[in-house]
């Protein structure tokens, strides 16, 4: 049997005269743990931490430091102290940078220089390190691939206290990106090319290559993608681009479900076929059911140019919905024509044939309508499930010409802003507007579908959803011509991932601007689960009292 015995790690305490914190954690780094059993086996690391005292300040510009060290402590518990006098620090006299070659002048090459990184300042090696780093993957970046460094010297004068930076960089010639080609896949050529961000023969940027491997994989088709371009088989300056593909199993399933007080319990399946040719055509249905709501709908898609922006879809849907005494069974088909434009909004044109059924309050009729649409969105976000703030805006316009294939006259715009933000990690801000209008000579035509319901998760909390709106002889809600609905939240993080929050609501689904608008306030819980934000509410009307408090409880992302 072999015994071995226990490691025995002593204190370590460092001392920076006049008081240095970014030298002291630096010393620490420098002597690591400190390994001794005894005063003894301390004294014996003298030599070895004094060095490595030395070099961590010199590191950080201070070559005239001296150090002081002592063992104390019991002899079962020692402690390793290190007083250190830094002296005069160096300072940076003058800096030289010069880039040379192909490369000089251009954006590849305008350098950041570090804050630290000026004449009068204190010398920081990280500093000197980090210019030379910024000029390699410069470089690297840009395809300067024989770029060189004719010289880099940090030149150190103690006894002046002044230290000089001299740095020259050979770029040599930039390499260009060549013709495409891939692995065997079952999709056609010509869509994959639609993917690449680049023209053969531009010159090397590493972000194209990334871009082109993150647009391969969003696409849907792929479950690996490796994009890569190796300067060793460049021919000529110019290096082919290899793009190594394995397709995703074409057929998903999915099923789900939720609660919402807005439609209480509902369950959805979803089947989709994410390719079905070479052409990367896709398809896909989707049902929903819920008490007051049951739907159905299927879609072909057809990607355009460029296909990870731009499609075309076909559609068709049916829906039957019964909500506080409205009740509709519609059907439609049509097409969407979708696009990313430059300038971020995503724009979509539409075209649907809309068959709508309808029974509200102690009207009911039947409406066909032939409903050409424009839609423009929005979302800006920092990203993930709980963003710490963005922005997300949406205009909706859409109408019918009575005659073609349609029943009624009618203009409908509905707009919409959210915003989030964040100051001091915990206070959260949520402000939300929502208007909407319909212009019409015959608003008793209009399908409900198409006419305006406030109140609810998403609306205006207090009250029951849609059962804001204007409403007939029979007291039955009848939908509204105008919309608006607006909130302001405040949330206040007192647990990770937990919140607090207090709000006021205001809007209504009225016949008139100038129709008064309800108010509601309340309070909530708001739980950022691995699956989303979980949101609890309690309201209650300041217009309508006797509508007493109402709980509400919804989840989703905020924006």
């Amino acid at each position: 049997m072999i015994l071995l015995a226990p490691t025995a790690w002593a204190d370590l305490v460092v001392e920076v005269e006049p008081k240095n914190r970014a030298v002291k954690d630096n010393i620490e780094a420098y002597i690591g743990p400190v390994e001794a059993q005894s005063p003894d086996e301390l004294r014996r690391l003298f030599e070895h931490a004094d060095k490595q005292a030395t070099r961590a300040a010199q590191a950080l510009g201070y070559y005239h430091s001296s150090n002081y060290l002592a063992v104390s402590g019991s002899e079962q518990d020692p402690t390793l102290t290190i007083k250190v006098d830094l002296g005069t620090p160096v300072r940076i006299n003058a800096i030289d940078i010069d880039i040379q070659g192909e490369g000089r002048g251009t954006d590849a090459f305008t350098l950041t220089l570090p804050d630290g990184l000026a004449p009068g300042k204190r010398l920081n090696h990280d500093n000197y390190e980090s210019i030379k780093s910024q000029i390699s993957n410069r470089a690297l970046r840009y395809g300067y691939f024989s770029g060189q460094y004719l010289k880099h010297q940090l030149r150190v004068n103690p006894d002046a206290n002044q230290a000089d930076i001299d740095i020259a960089y050979l770029t040599g010639e930039r390499y260009k990106l060549g013709e495409v080609s891939y692995s065997e896949t079952p999709f056609s050529k010509e869509l994959l090319d639609r993917f690449i961000p680049f023209k053969p023969g531009v010159p090397y940027d590493a972000d194209l290559v990334g871009q082109f491997n993150q647009d391969l994989l969003s696409s849907g088709y792929f479950s690996g993608v490796q994009v890569i371009a190796p300067p060793d088989k460049a021919t000529g300056g110019t290096i082919p681009v290899e793009v190594e593909l394995t397709a995703r199993d074409p057929n998903s399933l999915g099923f789900g479900g939720g609660f919402s007080t807005d439609v209480g319990v509902r369950t959805k399946a979803t089947w989709d076929q994410h390719w079905l040719n070479a052409q990367g055509h896709s398809r896909g249905a989707s049902a929903e059911l819920s008490a007051p709501r049951q739907q159905i709908s299927a879609f072909y898609q057809v990607p355009l140019d460029p296909p990870l922006t731009s499609n075309l879809r076909y559609f068709v849907g049916w829906q039957n919905e019964d909500i506080d005494n409205v009740e509709t069974r519609s059907l439609a088909v049509g097409a969407e024509l979708r696009k990313r434009l430059d300038n971020g909004w995503e724009r979509t044109l539409g075209l649907r044939l809309q068959n709508e059924v309808f029974s509200l309050g102690d009207d009911s009729g039947t409406s066909n309508l032939l409903i050409p649409s424009l839609a423009l969105q929005r979302t800006r976000t920092s990203g993930g499930i709980d963003p710490a703030r963005g922005y997300s805006m949406l205009l909706d316009v859409q109408g019918a010409k009575e005659g073609v294939l349609s029943t009624v006259d009618f203009a409908r715009v509905m707009a919409q802003a959210k915003g989030l933000y964040t100051v001091f990690d915990r206070h959260r801000f949520l402000t939300r507007l929502q208007l909407g209008a319909v212009a019409t000579n015959d608003f008793s035509s209009i399908p409900p579908s198409l006419r305006f319901f406030a109140g609810g998760d998403q609306s205006v909390r207090g009250y029951a959803y849609q059962t804001l709106s204007p409403v007939d002889n029979t007291g039955d809600t009848v939908g509204g011509r105008y919309l608006m609905a607006s909130t302001l939240e405040y949330q206040y993080e007192f647990i990770d991932r937990w919140r607090a929050a207090t709000f006021v609501d205001y809007g209504n689904a009225v016949d008139s601007p100038t129709d008064p608008l309800k108010t509601a306030v309340g309070l909530g819980i708001r739980w950022v689960s691995p699956i989303g934000p979980l949101r609890v509410d309690l309201a209650r009307s300041l217009s309508d009292p006797q509508e007493g408090f109402r709980i509400h409880f919804s989840m989703g992302p905020e924006l």
